[in-house]
């Protein structure tokens, strides 16, 4: 059963998810693509809607697909068995628990073991999906998780114009350029105090390079 879920995830990012994201959205890079050749890496992003994660593994190689493991809440993703089955096994998600009284174990923990084990997280430091090409503030969470892999490098990633192709509560996918911002990795150094700070300061930085055309 692995080799066949296996399979069909390949198929679904090959032949359906590459393709749309190519032909139907269209990605606009913004400067050379610095993305993780291989695991274990730690990818973070800015989150509008919920094509943020099928933008950013269509953005990955297909032969590291099987090592590529997006950060998603199991409360949404795991509440029938059909959209479990899909997320899990071809989405290919962690599943963490946002509430506190389920935790068997803290969500940086989970990320942390992935990590370990040669995974290439995606991960939100927003938390959940804002408003459409707004930033919300940053959790705190990514330092922690850095901290627990200094080892790991961190890319962040800045997409702009997927929140206007399906936003938050929104179900009609609407063709809209996105824009792509890559960074080169950053790393967590022991007792290095101002690493939140770095990372908000990248994603400003990024935000600000996206050259939009005056009709945006």
């Amino acid at each position: 059963m692995k080799i066949i879920n296996k399979a069909l995830r390949w198929l679904f990012f090959a032949i359906i998810i590459k393709p749309i994201v190519k032909l139907v959205i269209g990605l606009r890079y913004q400067n050379k693509p610095i993305l993780p050749a291989d695991g274990p890496a730690l990818i973070i992003a800015n989150h509008n809607s919920h094509l943020d994660t099928m933008v950013l593994i269509s953005l990955l190689p297909l032969k590291v697909l099987h090592k590529v493991q997006p950060v998603a809440a199991a409360d949404y993703f795991l509440k029938n068995k059909f959209l479990a089955w899909f997320a899990l096994n071809i989405i290919g998600i962690l599943p963490i628990e946002r509430q506190s009284e389920r935790q068997t174990k803290s969500p940086v923990e989970q990320c942390a073991e992935s990590l370990k084990q040669g995974k290439i997280l995606i991960f939100f430091p927003e938390g959940s999906r804002g408003e459409p090409e707004s930033m919300s503030e940053l959790k705190y969470g990514v330092v922690k998780l850095a901290e627990k892999c200094p080892e790991v490098p961190v890319y962040p990633i800045y997409m702009h114009g997927l929140g206007k192709s399906l936003p938050k509560g929104d179900t009609l996918l609407v063709p809209f350029f996105c824009d792509v911002v890559f960074s080169e990795p950053l790393h967590y150094q022991a007792h290095q105090d101002n690493f939140f700070e770095q990372i908000k300061t990248r994603f400003d930085e990024m935000q600000s390079s996206v050259k939009l055309p005056k009709w945006d």
